[in-house]
């Protein structure tokens, strides 16, 4: 095999297309076997591979800086730049990560997690590059869903205008449908556009117009302008990149490992100022069951093989109860309407879409602008929920802040993945959204901790007018309680366990924790409190005041950072009050990946670590 060869990612410049070829099937399988075992973003490295081929044949990673746009692409990259002995162990708890990583590996110029930031990154690294004197290219792999993000419009009208040499945007089209589908053409006009005569004269013509009169030089420019736009627009789309400033070249083929290649050697050698290259892709190349369904391969868990069948597990997931519920309480309300940042099936919302198609939006990946969508939507008398994962929230508290608490409006936030997710890692981990929701005035956050408890959540929220109010729930299977909830009340916490002494508080995905804490501590001939709290805030004080004068400690648990969490805010509220409150959450460190289980286990967040770490502090 030429793979197990490589341990240099230099030599691939010496390889022939045969080899190339040979190389690339090695790849993908490599891919499939690894993903299918630990899980990951497979479609998505399935589609860069000939081009990440081809631009480890032109550029060195090490001199040239290469920024991959989110890292579900990067696989191919991570596997030929010294990784390959360790892809194994891809998203494992001590194992390499599923993005690209700084850490990781010096080929990768870019820690990575969010989307739309890889034209930014890589312009600040040409920005320093220039200011250290240094050379090198440096380049951007965005893929097309990903310019859905305004932050990429922002990178790229900023590039335009700084006009940096040596500055290269890979457009990885691999679903939207932004080009029409690769001819000759095409690819003729994007040969011509790469290559010295073309770029020789262009700036021939630019050098021309600088001797000209002042009041010549600007219809000299203005008539070459259009002349370009013309003939451009004729054979050529997507000239808004020129419009930024950027020479567009494209669109090609992005599976011609030798076409790919010559291209990146001609932008390379002569073409100057910031250069779009877009190249066109498919999602899942190589493996049948991925192509056949990219979505459902863009992230999985483990999966046969052979026959591409997923792995379920046959419980109901939180995203699930969510979207059924949405679904229930619209089909009684033709004002609710759901709307998503490209998560759709991720959220749980596919039936809901199926079934109201027109009180579905989908913005792609643009948290900003599904907020304030939702927002002006609020101002006509509809009815938002907007579903999005925790950690994507974070790019939308501005709009949270300014466009629906202050104006008090109707939004519903569904926060889904709150909590630890597990193998996506750091950049995933839903540690903040408590601490960055808390203090927000005007704003309900609830924490359910049964899927009945859900249910009941979203049927207040589809009723309730005097402000936004937002629901956070975890990943994975959604726990049932003993009888449906049908008087939930914001403010009001539910005592599990009437105790004496010491109180355990909790809510959410913390309270099977809880619960099991508490079971040892009784065990161990305690008799503690056991409180579900439900209502993140308004907080219930009334009980909790109740607790801080009868109680000599309280423990509080939750799946979110300490600092600034629930845990702080009842220390607050208490701290005039006789007994001590300790906060068990998730410490002042982002959480590395693996598996759920193990990352509670580093992070001292299990039953047995939490009622040791109590009866230590009750004996001293």
């Amino acid at each position: 095999m030429i793979l197990e060869k490589i341990k240099d990612p230099s030599v691939i410049k010496d390889f022939n297309l045969q080899e190339l070829t040979l190389l690339a099937k090695e790849i993908r399988k490599r891919i499939v076997d690894v993903v299918s075992i630990n899980g990951g973003h497979i479609a998505p490295s399935l589609g860069t591979v000939e081009l990440t081929l081809a631009l480890l044949s032109v550029f060195d990673p090490i001199k040239d800086r290469v920024v991959w746009d989110v890292g579900h692409q990067s696989y191919a990259w991570k596997i030929l730049t010294g990784r390959n002995e360790r892809f194994d162990t891809l998203r494992s708890f001590g194992g390499i990560s599923g993005f690209t990583n700084r850490d990781e590996s010096p080929c990768d110029a870019f820690s990575t997690g969010h989307s739309s930031t890889s034209v930014s990154a890589a312009l600040g690294l040409a920005c320093a590059r220039d200011l250290q004197g240094e050379s090198g290219f440096c380049i951007a792999v965005i893929g097309d869903g990903a310019l859905t993000g305004g932050m990429s419009f922002e990178a790229l009208n900023h590039s335009g205008h700084l006009q940096k040499n040596k500055f290269l945007v890979v457009l990885n089209d691999n679903a939207m449908s932004i080009s029409q589908n690769v001819g000759g053409l095409q690819e003729y006009m994007a040969r011509m556009m790469a290559s010295r005569p073309y770029n020789t004269l262009k700036q021939q013509i630019w050098d021309l117009s600088g001797t000209l009169p002042e009041n010549l030089r600007r219809r000299f420019i203005l008539g070459a302008q259009k002349l370009e736009e013309s003939m451009m627009n004729i054979l050529v789309p997507n000239i808004i990149f020129e419009d930024l400033g950027f020479k567009y070249v494209g669109p090609i083929d992005g599976h011609d490992v030798e076409l790919v290649s010559t291209m990146l050697r001609r932008i390379k050698r002569h073409m100057v100022g910031p250069v779009l290259l877009h190249v066109v892709t498919q999602k899942g190349r190589g493996y049948v069951p991925a192509e056949q369904d990219a979505s459902s391969f863009h992230g999985v868990g483990p999966f046969d093989a052979n026959s591409g069948k997923q792995a379920s597990s046959g419980s109901e997931s939180w995203s699930e109860v969510f979207g059924k519920s949405l679904v229930r309480l619209a089909e009684a309300d033709p004002k609710i309407v759901a709307i998503t940042a490209a998560m759709a099936a991720g959220t749980g919302l596919a039936s809901f879409e199926k079934k109201f198609p027109k009180h579905f939006f989908d913005v792609g990946i643009a948290e900003q602008h599904a907020v304030t969508l939702a927002a002006g939507m609020a101002c006509k008398g509809v009815k938002p929920f907007v579903a999005i994962y925790s950690t994507f929230l974070q790019r939308a508290i501005d709009q949270v802040i300014h466009d629906v608490a202050l104006p008090r409006l109707p939004v519903v936030l569904c926060i889904d993945r709150a909590g630890l997710v597990g193998e996506d890692g750091a950049t995933h981990q839903g540690a903040f959204d408590v601490s960055l929701l808390s203090a927000i005035p005007n704003l309900i956050i609830l924490s359910p901790s049964t899927a009945e408890e859900l249910d009941s959540m979203l049927a207040f929220a589809s009723k309730y007018q005097d402000g936004p109010v937002a629901i956070r729930y975890p990943r994975g299977t959604a726990s049932r309680g003993e009888l449906p909830l049908t008087d939930f009340v914001p403010g009001r916490a539910e005592t599990l366990h009437q105790g004496k002494n010491i109180a355990l508080i909790t809510d959410g995905g913390a309270r099977m924790v809880a619960e099991k804490t508490h079971a040892l501590l009784v065990e161990a001939g305690l008799n503690p409190w056991l409180v579900n709290l439900r209502s993140l805030k308004p907080l219930d004080e009334a009980l909790l005041n109740e607790l801080g004068e009868s109680c000599s400690h309280l423990f509080t648990f939750e799946t979110n950072a300490v600092i600034g969490g629930t845990g702080s805010r009842i220390a607050q509220l208490l701290a005039a009050k006789p007994c001590q409150v300790v906060n068990f959450g998730y410490p002042d460190r982002f959480i590395a990946h693996g598996k759920t289980e193990q990352l509670n286990e580093m992070i001292g967040f299990t039953p047995e670590t939490l009622a040791a770490g109590i009866l230590n502090r009750l004996k001293a």
